[in-house]
C-alpha cells in the first residue's frame, strides 16, 4: 500500500494514496498520523490495506491526490539514522579530501544520527543565508521505516521489522564536512534537514524489485532540469537494509517509526567509479561524486555545489513508467 502524510500540523494527516498516485482516502478513522499508524502496525495495517484495496478498485471515491500538499511521510521522527551502503560512494568522497579509506568500511557498515525533529517536505525549499563555502549538496539516497526493532536484532531477523520504504535527499554543507570531522565527534552542522518522498510505500509495492533486503531499481536525479544520476539501487550496495537496521540497533532499541537511510546510491562501471549520464553512465547520487571523477580526470573539479536558484528532483519509477514514491522537488533559496 501507500500512505503520505498532508501538511496539517507538526505531524501531518495521513492519507491512503492509490496505486497510480492519483487519488487518496482520509485514514484518519484508522489512525491520525502515520506515527500513531507504525505505532500499532499490527491492528492499523491491515484496516489501511482494505482502504488501500478499495481506493484502487472505485469501491471508495476519494480525492484528487496532490504531492504539493505532503509534507514528508514522518515529518517528525524519534530517530533518523543514515548509513552508508554503498561503499564506492564513501570511497569516493574521501578520496574528494585525501582521506584513506579502512578496510574495515567493505565489512562494518558506516552510519550517524540525523536530526530528525524538523525534515523539509518534499517540495519545500532548502534555504540557508549563504551557499559560500558551505559546498551545497543534494544525495539521492532510500530509506526504510521500522516497527520496534529489539536490541541486539541479527541481521537475519531485522528485515521482518521493515514495514515502508520511501527516498531522501539527505542534503549535505561539503564545505563544513572536513572541519566537523577533524574535531573527532562526528557531523552536526553539515547535515541540516533531510527531506523524503511525498509517498511511503510497503515493501510488497515493489514486487520483484524488493528481494533480498534491496531496492532493485534505479533511482533518478534531474538537476537543474538535466538527468544527473539513475543509478540502480539494487546493484553495488554492499550492505543490505536488514544489515543496516541491525547495525542500529546493535546497542539499543529501535522504537516503532525509526528511519534507517541507505547512503548515497552509487554505481561502480567496470571496476571503475562510473560515468556521467552524458557520457553514456548512469551518472550520480550527488555532486560530491562527479567532481571526485573530475579531479581525476583532469585535477580539479568542474562542477559547482549547489547555488541559490539552483533545482534538484528525485524520483523512482517502475516498469512502466509510472512514479513509485512521487518526487522530491526542491529549490535552494536564501533566507
Amino acid at each position: 500500500m501507500k500512505l503520505a502524510s498532508l501538511n496539517q500540523g507538526r505531524d501531518g494527516k495521513l492519507v491512503v494514496v492509490s496505486k497510480d498516485l492519483s487519488k487518496m482516502a482520509d485514514a484518519s478513522s484508522v489512525a491520525a498520523t502515520l506515527q500513531n499508524a507504525i505505532d500499532d502496525w499490527a491492528d492499523c495495517a491491515p484496516a489501511l490495506q482494505a482502504m488501500y484495496e478499495k481506493l484502487n478498485a472505485g469501491k471508495i471515491s476519494g480525492e484528487a491526490f496532490d504531492e504539493a500538499k505532503c509534507a514528508s511521510p514522518l515529518p517528525r521522527a524519534f530517530q533518523w539514522a543514515d548509513g552508508s551502503a554503498y561503499v564506492n560512494h564513501v570511497e569516493l568522497v574521501r578520496k574528494a579530501r585525501n582521506a584513506e579509506m579502512p578496510e574495515s568500511f567493505w565489512h562494518d557498515p558506516l552510519m550517524y544520527q540525523g536530526g530528525s525533529d524538523a525534515f523539509l517536505g518534499p517540495r519545500e525549499d532548502i534555504v540557508f543565508p549563504t551557499t559560500q563555502g558551505w559546498g551545497v549538496d543534494f544525495e539521492a539516497e532510500i530509506a526504510v521505516i521500522t516497527d520496534d526493532v529489539p536490541l541486539g536484532v541479527y541481521s537475519d531477523d531485522a528485515g521482518s521489522h521493515i514495514k515502508l520504504l520511501m527516498l531522501v535527499n539527505d542534503v549535505s554543507l561539503r564545505g563544513l564536512i572536513p572541519g566537523e570531522l577533524a574535531k573527532g565527534f562526528g557531523f552536526f552542522q553539515a547535515k541540516p534537514s533531510s527531506a523524503f518522498s511525498p509517498v511511503c510505500i510497503t515493501p510488497d509495492e515493489l514486487g520483484g524489485a524488493w528481494a533480498e533486503n534491496k531496492v532493485h531499481l534505479p533511482i533518478v536525479s534531474h538537476y537543474n532540469g538535466s538527468m544527473f544520476g539513475k543509478p540502480e539501487a539494487g546493484v553495488d550496495m554492499t550492505f543490505d537494509f536488514a544489515t543496516l537496521v541491525a547495525h542500529a540497533a546493535k546497542t539499543r532499541p529501535l522504537s516503532a517509526g525509526a528511519i534507517i537511510g541507505s547512503g548515497t546510491v552509487s554505481n561502480k562501471l567496470d571496476g571503475g567509479p562510473g560515468k556521467p549520464v552524458s557520457d553514456g553512465g548512469v551518472g550520480y547520487s550527488c555532486i560530491a561524486e562527479i567532481r571526485m571523477i573530475e579531479t581525476i580526470e583532469n585535477g580539479a573539479p568542474s562542477t559547482n555545489f549547489m547555488q541559490f536558484g539552483d533545482t534538484i528532483k528525485i524520483e523512482m519509477f517502475d516498469g512502466d513508467g509510472q512514479s513509485i514514491f512521487g518526487a522530491i522537488e526542491q529549490s535552494v533559496k536564501q533566507g
